[in-house]
């Protein structure tokens, strides 16, 4: 993606079972004796496309005084667990050693870029039960609401004022009283209350662990057992690398609770509706995981298919199709394969500036000018079929397009997207919650259907200095993922949300760009 925007984060769990729950394998064998800490920083490596400001784990061990301890610090998974010292990265995996441990990778969808917004949150305690930390993945439409609720009638005051500490607060008014509460009761109560995307990974200083996915199941969490060794994480593919093999999804509504190294799993709400964020597959998550049962690659590779089926270009020896770097290549490939050219790398990207979507304002707009490098031998007199994975909001496009003509030399530049044009904020973990910094609403009128007009992607086109421009309409990203419109969350490409809060905002999104208001939504 060229102008890219933050995600929502990503979670991670492991715990080593006090029996085994099958075969051993590569996953368990690769421990020492129950330490699971040691494997979490790997884990987070491969989430690390979901956040790159802060990084952090809490582990379980009841033979040292801390038994909850957490280690977080802002920067990179390897900056932040000091990769490239491996004298100070082994300190920190022996000081945190444990049976179990949490761990979670940022990007700020609310919150400041220091270190106390870094996750896990810990809140100590003198009772063991009510002594637990947990990480986020989401984020709640109802904010505002909930902290309003919580100032108003419980006395509460808030020191980060983020939805992740109003979660911390929730769960431990949930833990009160004089006896250990269960915790899927109390998973069951926060769910009446919340609304919006929120899977967490939670740990407490008993030893209990739970991994719980929003009855929505608006992000995904996925979880595997090898062994005596349980693990979770938000994408697959940070437990296939690991060696798990048999990788399942959490169900919408669902939590995997371990209590006295015991694995069952519960229902905590009820699910009356699946609404899976439809941008894990098109952008956010890594090309080798699978989500619900779909692999993001072959989604990617279908939605390249169906923009060549309608393709209306003529095509000549001079045609070549270029993918943005990196997660548009997928449907690049599968776009050149089926029109019979050329899919080539005219441009390159520089992997050490990073995600521009994923890392804050104050650096987006600097780091995304020198991300890309134009190859005149590859594009020089070309007719180039730009293909990239979204629009947002058009940082760099216009550039990039601008690019490839002038500095490499192409004749003519038609982009093609493999999503539809984003027309409205997300309010649910991903960093977009303003009409008014979106590309595609100022084109868009009251009469879409979801598929765009030839006429507006012409004005779309010239305002982004392409030769044309076409996108992936709605139903054909229904088509890609093999699922119907209900099974989705859309709201970004159709202005409706699956939730009360989400259609809320959305109507205060309308109010604020009428009036020039400006700041996210939910705030």
């Amino acid at each position: 993606m060229s102008d890219e925007l933050h995600h929502e984060c990503g979670i991670a769990g492991l715990y080593w079972l006090n029996k085994s729950k099958g075969k051993s394998g590569q996953a368990s064998r690769a421990l020492n004796s129950g330490n699971v800490t040691a494997l979490m920083p790997a884990m987070l490596l491969d989430l690390q496309n979901r956040g790159q400001l802060a990084a952090g784990l809490s582990s379980y061990n009841p033979n040292r005084v801390q038994f909850l301890d957490t280690y977080k610090d802002i920067g990179t998974v390897g900056e932040a667990f000091r990769m490239s010292h491996p004298a100070k990265h082994q300190a920190i995996l022996s000081d945190y050693a444990g049976r179990a441990v949490i761990g979670h990778t940022r990007y700020a969808t609310s919150g400041e870029d220091d270190a106390r917004y870094a996750q896990p949150f810990e809140r100590h305690h003198g009772r063991l039960w009510k002594w637990f930390s947990f990480a986020f993945n989401g984020n709640l439409a109802n904010f505002t609401e909930l902290r309003n609720r919580l100032l108003s009638k419980r006395g509460y005051h808030f020191t980060l004022d983020t939805d992740t500490e109003i979660i911390m607060h929730a769960l431990a008014y949930r833990l009160r009283g004089d006896k250990m509460v269960d915790l899927q009761k109390a998973m069951s109560s926060l769910s009446r209350s919340f609304d919006g995307a929120y899977n967490i990974a939670f740990l407490d200083a008993t030893g209990r662990m739970f991994v719980a996915r929003d009855p929505l199941g608006l992000r995904p969490l996925c979880w595997a057992v090898d062994g005596r060794l349980f693990g979770a994480a938000s994408e697959s593919v940070a437990l296939s690398n690991l060696g798990f093999t048999n990788i399942h999804s959490l169900e919408p509504g669902q939590i995997a609770i371990i209590e006295k190294g015991k694995l069952r799993f519960e229902r905590f709400a009820p699910s009356k509706r699946r609404a899976m964020c439809f941008f894990e597959w098109v952008y956010f998550s890594n090309v080798a995981s699978v989500l619900d049962d779909r692999s993001v690659y072959m989604v990617r590779a279908r939605s390249g298919e169906l923009l060549a089926e309608m393709e209306d270009q003529p095509v000549d020896d001079t045609c070549i199709v270029v993918p943005v770097p990196d997660t548009a290549k997928a449907a690049a490939d599968a776009f050149a394969y089926r029109m019979g050219i050329p899919s080539v790398e005219g441009l390159i990207r520089n992997r050490y500036i990073g995600r521009t979507f994923i890392q804050p304002n104050a650096t987006r707009r600097q780091s995304a000018r020198g991300k890309y490098t134009p190859l005149p031998g590859v594009l020089e007199g070309k007719k180039v079929f730009l293909i990239e994975d979204s629009i947002v909001r058009s940082t760099t496009m216009a550039e990039l397009a601008g690019l490839i003509r002038r500095r490499g030399g192409a004749k003519e530049v038609h982009v093609r997207v493999a999503c539809p044009p984003i027309i409205a904020p997300c309010f649910y973990g991903i960093d977009m919650s303003t009409l008014g910094e979106l590309f595609a609403p100022k084109f868009i009128d009251r009469g879409y259907g979801g598929r765009l007009s030839t006429q507006i992607q012409a004005e779309m086109a010239g305002k982004l200095g392409v030769d044309s421009l076409h996108y992936l309409p709605v139903d054909g990203l229904c088509k890609c993922l093999e699922l119907d419109k209900c099974s989705l969350c859309l709201g970004c490409v159709t202005g409706k949300y699956p939730s009360e809060w989400g259609n809320k905002l959305m109507r205060s999104a309308k109010r604020n760009f009428t009036t020039g208001k400006s700041g996210r939504t939910y705030e």
